[in-house]
């Protein structure tokens, strides 16, 4: 049995493609299907069989799609209410995948239905979690809705030690969430592998003796989360399609003013730095990397026309990046701004200038926690998720916005500027503030 790691980074996820040799099993598939063919192919098997853990919260799935392009089974919770055809499974269902033995198992907890699939073959075993036990934590228990998060914590916490029982302590543990996903509670680690075995030391879940503590700890520890998460289910219970991730034909110069006109959002990938120095008036800056689909679906408004800007490359790999969080075919263009008239900018400055300015409006775009755990004295915190719904709180002046990294604070910078506002991008590391009282 070997297992094929398909690793999402900029969610925080991980698919995973199980198989013996000839056939094999895809666990969570993201929506980007050519990966887990590409893997298929490489490694000569044949995809029989695609499994969900749960229905997602966080991404937008390619099961469907996956399984009905291979034309294998679709195993799906037979409890879950969906608007297609699937194999529906329930709790300790067994069935074959070639060589392999598959054994579903009831994980309620992240969501109401969750199974976790146990595949063995000659002795060797592997645990697909989803987000029910994860390399240090669980998953969060919040998402399905406020009046069962306490229900489903307490579920979490047995379902976490139902699974580590059912089998031995050499399984190898395969989580969906808990790379960085915002679907994790808790302590969750980013190691590359664990084992059963491991997380029996050292996941709290399975070390805590005191269920209450570990229910009121868990929950008092939940943190905000994005808000396109409340769309990804309702599209996952249609069946979404795989996604399209090819580039349109590019706008004119023309065009992308238009839409400024009409007042859509048009998105600049390139660096932050260099969006402050010149931009197109109106546009915003989203450099893209890791965290660009996540904050960006988090800070726009959903199911708004969206355009991007920039390199053909960055613009390639931001349109696969939205597919997966359901933000389908944006518009697109390669123009600088040197192609336009109106080209406007703000300054970067660092921690030095700022403990030199005169009663400066410092804006802090952090989540509240990071904000409570220290902050600049004087200080205004609105998450840079919230930034759209309260920018008319911040006082008049210069606005003066950092976070932690530079990252959000970019992102936020430009939205204050197109709104019209005078700003300051501190792009400096929080870690490294020095010369500014802070409480």
């Amino acid at each position: 049995m070997d297992v094929e790691t398909i690793g999402t980074a900029s969610l925080g996820d991980r698919s995973y493609l199980v198989h013996d040799g000839e056939v094999a099993l895809v666990v969570d598939p993201q929506r980007d299907l050519d990966r887990v063919e590409e893997v298929a192919g490489r490694l000569g098997v044949r995809i029989t069989h695609v499994a969900e853990t749960h229905v997602h919260n966080d991404y937008v799935t390619g099961g469907l799609a996956l399984a009905r392009r291979h034309d294998a089974h679709y195993l799906v919770a037979a409890a879950e209410e969906v608007a297609y055809s699937r194999h529906p499974v329930r709790p300790g269902d067994s069935l074959a995948v070639g060589g392999l033995t598959l054994t579903a198992v009831a994980t309620p907890g992240h969501t109401p239905h969750h199974l976790a699939y146990v595949v063995s073959l000659d002795g060797q075993q592997a645990v697909f979690s989803g987000g029910s036990l994860l390399y240090g934590s669980v998953g969060r228990t919040d998402l399905v809705s406020p009046d069962r998060t306490v229900e489903l914590t307490y579920a979490q916490y047995h379902s976490a030690r139902a699974l580590a029982a059912q089998v031995g302590a050499a399984a190898t543990l395969h989580p969906t969430h808990g790379f960085g996903s915002f679907c994790s509670s808790g302590p969750a680690s980013g190691a590359d592998a664990s084992t059963i075995g491991e997380q029996l030391r050292t996941n709290h879940a399975l070390t805590d003796p005191d269920e209450q503590h570990f229910v009121t700890s868990l929950i008092a520890n939940l943190s905000a989360y994005p808000s396109y998460y409340s769309h990804m289910a309702p599209l996952n219970r249609l069946g979404p399609s795989a996604a399209d991730v090819s580039v349109p034909s590019p706008l004119s110069p023309s065009e992308v003013l238009a839409r400024l006109d009409a007042g859509e959002w048009v998105v600049d990938l390139r660096s932050r730095v260099a969006f402050a120095a010149g931009h197109l008036r109106g546009t915003v800056g989203f450099e893209y990397g890791t965290s660009f689909a996540t904050y960006l679906g988090w800070t726009l408004p959903w199911n708004e026309p969206v355009t991007l800007l920039g390199s053909e490359s960055d613009i390639r790999s931001a349109i696969r990046d939205l597919s997966r969080i359901g933000i389908d075919h944006p518009s697109t263009s390669f123009a600088t701004p040197s192609a336009f008239a109106d080209v406007v900018s703000y300054p970067i400055r660092s921690w030095d200038a700022l403990a030199e300015a005169t009663s400066p409006v410092v804006l802090d775009v952090r989540r509240p926690e990071e904000f409570a755990s220290r902050h600049i004295t004087g200080a205004l915190n609105i998450p840079l998720y919230e930034l759209l719904d309260r920018i008319t709180e911040i006082p008049a002046g210069t606005v003066w916005v950092h976070c932690a990294s530079g990252y959000r604070a970019g992102v936020a910078a430009s939205l204050l500027h197109r709104a019209g506002r005078d700003v300051v991008h501190l792009n400096a590391e929080w870690s490294e503030i020095h010369g500014v009282p802070t409480t």
